[in-house]
């Protein structure tokens, strides 16, 4: 049996990626676009509505919203997505999930300036 590490061993071995937490994150995103049957737009559009689901961290939509913008996602669109899901998930998931786009950006957001 493998050697377990345990407390603040384990926890930077999983911060550090040495770890099959890592390696079985990495399995489950391969091929998912594909396997999804939707276009591009779509498939980050929906990613990106379940972030705001979740309530994501501001690296989760870096990575998500910067891809779409590489694939050529309309900002109009992450928007109108927003708009579409806030009455499922409610208002206080959108302000965070605009709170964290905006961290993620690095984007001075209303009321930065008070804090």
């Amino acid at each position: 049996m493998a050697k377990q590490e345990t407390g603040a061993g384990g926890v930077a071995a999983i911060a550090e990626a040495d770890a099959p937490v890592f390696e079985t994150l990495v399995q489950m995103t391969l091929d998912t676009f594909e396997r999804s049957g939707l276009d591009e737009e779509t498939y980050l559009l929906a990613r990106i509505a379940a972030l705001v689901a979740m309530d994501a961290s501001a690296p989760s939509y870096l990575l998500n919203i910067g891809t779409a913008a590489e694939v050529g996602v309309p900002l109009e669109k992450i928007q109108g997505t927003l708009v579409a899901i806030a009455p499922v998930v409610g208002s206080a998931r959108i302000v965070s999930a605009a709170r964290a786009i905006g961290d993620a950006f690095g984007l001075e957001l209303p009321g930065d300036e008070e804090q």
